[in-house]
């Protein structure tokens, strides 16, 4: 939603959530119907879900929200309730259970989907927190975009041929600028009270003082990431935290995962294709322990979450946040490599509408980027719609990630956007840029 639409506007509301819910209907459709049925319900990992339980969670949980909880109606199909309750079974459990074969389960999700739109159409969008400016079909169309990029990492965890093609990103304009961009210190607003579909760990709005700070322009490409590797970095416990250095020695890590060496090149497997480790590229497919053992060697380290988000959103001639680094307008295919367009990272100096007031580029999309923060709540924070989805996963296990990749559509990615996972984790589409002190 543009700075110029009204938030009590209810025909743009309707229109934008059910574009909101089209879209990210088609791209499940698109991942659950390249493949086999086999390939819907095995389970190509033990860290993902069978794609099949995706597709009707995606279901459910639109059920459980927009039919039973704002349209007051009785439950379609209680007895599965559970078998996509993502905390009463662990992914690794899911591919043992009951679960609906594919052809219900797109029968399922489609029949709530239908029931849905009409819950749309017939709901007054204010006078109720929940579906205050669309907040719930927004909130939903999140969830599923969310599982739409959880789904597209089951694909690219996937043995097989490729089955997903996509148009690369076009080639960078030459960029001659600075490595690094000065962040000024003092304070600036963190968070949104005012956003709209901002979910609830992303609120509320409120002030938080940075020291000045440099932070790199674009994120650390494969190049960067490969001199970090020539250079024994993953030899040498000096770059490495306690926990991450144990890490690396169990598991024998050498490079970013997917990465093989042959001879004097280093190749990647993507989505079913091997090929040479593009240099210019972000680097992909890091754990936050090796974002922090290169950042080290460099000299630098990871940014905190605060800094990158006053990198992203502060603008130092108005003193305001905006809601993405370019400005308050929605994302288009100008600003920022989002919404599965690409199926892989742009090249660095991408974007250059997309930059931030203070230069920096690519802060939105491409890869999401670690940040050496725990996920903590904003001071005043309230749990809502309910806890699951953020309060329980408060603490030092979690590392925030910013900034979206390209497996992200932009309804679930803004300046305030908060993305966690644990420190191990290499299979979601992650990256990172550094930072030092002024």
């Amino acid at each position: 939603m543009t700075d110029e639409t009204s938030p009590f506007d209810p025909d743009a509301l309707r229109e934008r959530a059910l574009d909101a819910l089209t879209t990210a209907r088609a791209r499940t459709a698109l991942l659950t119907t390249c493949v086999d049925e086999p390939d819907l319900v095995a389970q190509h990992s033990p860290l993902m879900s069978p794609l099949v339980w995706d597709l009707a969670h995606i279901g459910n949980q639109e059920e459980l929200w927009l039919l039973r909880t704002v349209a007051g109606r009785a439950a379609m199909r209680p007895e599965i309730d559970g078998l996509y309750d993502a905390f009463e079974h662990p992914r690794a459990e899911r591919p043992s259970l009951p679960l609906l074969p594919p052809d219900e389960a797109r029968r399922y999700a489609a029949e709530v989907r239908g029931r849905a739109l009409d819950v749309l159409e017939s709901t007054p969008l204010q006078g109720r927190r929940l579906t205050e400016a669309g907040f719930a079909f927004g909130m939903i169309a999140q969830h599923e975009q969310q599982h739409d990029e959880t789904m597209l990492i089951t694909h690219q965890l996937r043995k097989g041929p490729q089955v997903l093609t996509a148009p690369d990103p076009a080639p960078a304009p030459a960029y001659s600028g600075p490595a690094e961009v000065l962040v000024p210190g003092g304070p600036f607003t963190m968070g949104t009270s005012t956003e709209p579909w901002a979910l609830d760990n992303e609120r509320p709005a409120h002030q938080r003082a940075v020291p000045a700070f440099h932070i790199d322009t674009t994120p650390v490409t494969n190049a960067a990431y490969q001199a970090f590797i020539e250079d024994g970095g993953y030899d040498d416990a000096r770059w490495w935290t306690p926990e991450g250095w144990d890490h690396v020695r169990a598991h024998g890590l050498r490079a970013p995962l997917f990465w093989r060496r042959e001879g004097a090149q280093w190749l990647r497997r993507r989505f079913g294709v091997t090929e040479v480790v593009p240099p210019d590229e972000p680097v992909l497919h890091v754990c936050w322990y090796e974002a922090d053992a290169y950042a080290r060697w460099a000299g630098r380290r990871l940014p905190t979450e605060a800094e990158w988000e006053k990198a992203a959103r502060h603008d130092p001639e108005t003193g305001r946040s905006r809601r993405y680094p370019w400005g308050d307008a929605d994302p288009t295919p100008e600003h920022a490599n989002l919404g599965q367009r690409h199926l892989r990272p742009a090249p660095a100096g991408s974007y250059p509408a997309g930059e931030s007031p203070l230069g920096a580029r690519q802060l939105m999309g491409d890869v999401w980027e670690w940040t050496a923060s725990d996920l903590l709540p904003y001071p005043g924070f309230t749990a809502f719609p309910y806890k699951e989805y953020s309060e329980v996963f408060f603490g030092p296990e979690y590392k925030v990630l910013r900034g979206g990749s390209f497996a992200v559509d932009p309804v679930a990615c803004r300046g305030t956007f908060r993305n966690w996972d644990y420190p191990v984790r290499r299979q979601i589409f992650s990256g990172f840029r550094t930072a030092r002190d002024a």
